[in-house]
This record gives C-alpha cells, structure tokens and sequence, in this order.
C-alpha cells in the first residue's frame, strides 16, 4: 500500500514537471510578435464617403485630407458642384469621394456611406525590451512597449495630435504542454 502511494506520488511529480516549460526575454518577445502578427494592435475611427459638403474655413482642413487620400490613391475625389458666395470667405463645394481598392487594408467595417477605419497601427519596438515576470510555472505576465505609426486616415480622428508616440501593453502568457507559450485571452 506505502509502495502504491509512493509511486503515485513520484508519478505525479513528474508528470507536473514535465508539463511545465522555462521562458525568456527572447522567447517571450517572439511569442508576442507571433500574437500581434495574427491580432495586430490598433485605433480606429470613422470615415465618410459618397457625397460631401465644404461650407466653412473650418471644414476647408477637413477637404484638405480629404484631397492628400485622393493624392495617395485611397479614394477617387470628384468635384460635383461649386458655388462661390458673394462677397464672402466660405464658398460651397460638393464632392464625391468613393473608396478605392488601395484602402481596403485599412477599412474595417463599411456602410453606404461611412466606414470604420484603422487610424493607428501599434508595431513591436525593438528600442525598448521586454519586460516579463513568471507568475508560475505555467503563466508569465509580459509587458512591451508597441510603437505608433499612423495610417493615411489618421488625420480623421477626433484627436490626432496625442502627447504618446507610443502604448505600453501587458500581455498575460499561458504555458500549454502540446504547443508550448501562448497569449491567453
């Protein structure tokens, strides 16, 4: 019977041993390259398209992005009708802008007339490590500095002018005996 039990324990203890895997900085940090490969990081915000109206100075910025995507090949941007107003600063323009092929990668959502759009991309930064702590034997806790890189919508966010070049994010790491170190969700 002592035997018995001794063996089971023995077993048990090995069998947990093996089952549990050592990490470091490096692997970590292709663990994460890896996630962000199949789940990038990003920012979105709203786009209109079709058929648009220019009536002040203040939405004059606004046609001005709209003219640097038609440049950059991301819509087509087509003068409907203009009307200059007499003896004023702010003239009408109607214009129709339509999507094109070239902005597909950054459109992920679509609607008649509005779509929702990557603004930012988050990338891995090979300037700042990683920085992890091994909870246990089987989870890690893997901090990683992504760097920012703005899309040719950007100009289109509420806020485009943030103070941070840069997100600092924490992923949790899970150890599975079958395909080794992964992101838990």
């Amino acid at each position: 019977m002592k035997k018995t039990i001794l063996i089971a324990l023995i077993t048990s203890t090995l069998f947990a041993c093996k089952n549990t895997s050592t990490i470091n900085t490096d692997e970590a940090g292709r663990v994460i390259t890896t996630y962000l490969k199949g789940n990038p990081e990003y920012k979105t915000t709203k786009f209109e398209f079709g058929e648009l109206k220019f009536n002040s100075e203040k939405e004059y910025a606004e046609l001005a992005n709209y003219r640097q995507l038609a440049n950059e090949g991301y819509i087509t941007f087509t003068l409907l009708s203009a009307k200059k107003k007499f003896l004023s600063k702010d003239s009408s323009y109607v214009y129709s802008a339509k999507l094109t092929q070239k902005a597909s990668e950054y459109v992920l959502q679509q609607n008649n007339d509005k779509a929702t759009v990557k603004a930012v991309i988050y990338e891995l930064t090979e300037e700042k490590p990683v920085d992890f702590s091994k909870v246990n034997d089987a989870t890690a806790k893997v901090t990683v500095s992504l760097k920012k890189t703005n899309t040719p919508f950007a100009a289109f966010q509420k806020n485009p002018e943030e103070n941070s070049e840069f997100l600092t994010k924490t992923y949790r790491l899970k150890y599975d005996k079958e395909e080794g170190w992964k992101v838990r969700n």
